[in-house]
């Protein structure tokens, strides 16, 4: 077990939000490990592939959903671990509300993620979003512009769990819905009365989902407008068709049109395999607002400081509405930032109050932070404190 020097440490503030420790059984490279930290800035270093993006990927399990490589359950399990083994992850969360031990891992003989909160099997993914919130940046996420609409869903989705933790229930129930009304055309087309039933709570659950993205959305444009600093303030909006008529009719008139739509559409839509309709097909518009581009054209150190600017306005947001600060997952984030860029971020942080697990391998690129941070070296799936 590694502990945090607590004398070199940054204090809590009152709305801080921390993993304070991780347990971490048979999950990727690590067979059993634990480390403890405080608030503030958590810096691990090591060279590529020695385990430190699984330590960030854990905490990110802490969230409803599959976690920042958007894997299944059976990825996190050990290469070598025994037979009959499962994975596990365990934390103990420490909030304004006092500790929350969450845990999750594969359920015995299935490939499915449980989740357990202070040693209580909880019905849903959905319950971890009660208890904290998690949002992260990777790599892979410096193509966000560039790529589908669906990583940009997630993103915002995410960053709504912070203010309203319902959204993840919502979320899972509009994705259920999509399924069961896809096998319903293949298997049951004539089965009109229940795709009744499905389409009505495709509908119902879609228009919220809009609702709540173009409601963060907004949110998320005003408090950018009003950033001040080196991160860009970009413009951003929540698109699609279900958006784009909730921008001009009542909420239930909508849920009608959807519902109509879709039983319109239903032999398209079981021709194409799909269903064409929905908050599935929504998008989050960025534009670089002192360049006049989509983000999609603004160079790859642009967008990078453009993602960085919507999570941190994300978090201000969540600890002025709400009074709880989302634990920040910021993996390999020096890269593609400047100099200037990157001290406004650790300063950032440390005004936040806001814990930051960052991953790097060069470990001068923090130095800055001094003993305003936890360092930690990571190699061969063994954790130091340095």
């Amino acid at each position: 077990m590694v502990r945090a020097n607590a004398a070199q440490l940054p204090r809590l503030t009152p709305r801080s939000t921390i993993v304070s420790r991780l347990t971490l059984t048979e999950f990727r490279c690590y067979g059993q490990a634990r480390i403890e930290a405080a608030g503030g800035a958590v810096v691990l270093t090591g060279p590529n592939g020695a385990g430190k993006t699984n330590l960030l990927e854990a905490i990110s399990l802490m969230s409803p959903g599959r976690g920042l490589r958007s894997a299944r359950s059976n990825d996190f399990q050990r290469i070598g671990a025994a037979d009959g083994s499962n994975w596990g992850v365990a934390a103990t969360i420490s909030g304004p509300d006092g500790e929350t031990l969450a845990g999750t891992g594969r359920e015995a003989g299935t490939e499915r993620r449980g989740v357990q909160i202070d040693g209580k099997a909880a019905k849903s993914q959905a319950a971890l979003a009660e208890i904290v919130s998690v949002v992260w940046l990777t790599p892979l996420m410096d193509r966000l512009f560039v790529e589908g609409a669906k990583g940009r869903r997630k993103f915002l989705d995410r960053l709504i769990f912070g203010l309203d933790p319902a959204h993840a229930g919502r979320v899972t129930r509009h994705d259920l819905a999509v399924r069961q009304r896809s096998r319903l055309l293949t298997e049951r087309p004539g089965e009109s009365a229940w795709l009744d039933a499905v389409e009505a709570e495709l509908a119902a659950t879609g228009v919220a989902l809009a609702a709540a993205r173009m409601d963060m959305a907004a949110r998320l444009a005003r408090a950018l407008e009003q950033s001040t600093g080196p991160f860009p303030r970009p413009i951003v909006a929540a698109e699609g068709p279900i958006e784009a008529r909730l921008a001009s009719e009542p909420a239930l008139a909508v849920e009608d049109w959807v519902r109509g739509a879709l039983a319109r559409n239903r032999a398209g839509d079981a021709a194409q395999g799909e269903t064409q309709l929905g908050a599935h097909r929504g998008d989050l518009a960025v534009t670089h607002r002192e360049k006049g581009v989509p983000a999609a054209l603004a160079s790859t150190g642009e967008q990078k400081a453009i993602l960085v600017a919507i999570v941190l306005a994300a978090a201000r947001l969540a600890m002025a509405e709400r009074g709880r600060m989302p634990i920040l997952l910021l993996d390999e984030i020096a890269a593609h930032l400047d100099a200037g860029r990157r001290e406004a971020l650790y300063a950032e942080i440390g005004t936040l109050g806001a814990q930051a697990w960052m991953t790097g391998a060069d470990r001068s690129l923090f130095e800055s932070l001094g003993d305003n941070a936890q360092f930690f070296t990571i190699r061969d799936a063994r954790i130091t404190q340095t």
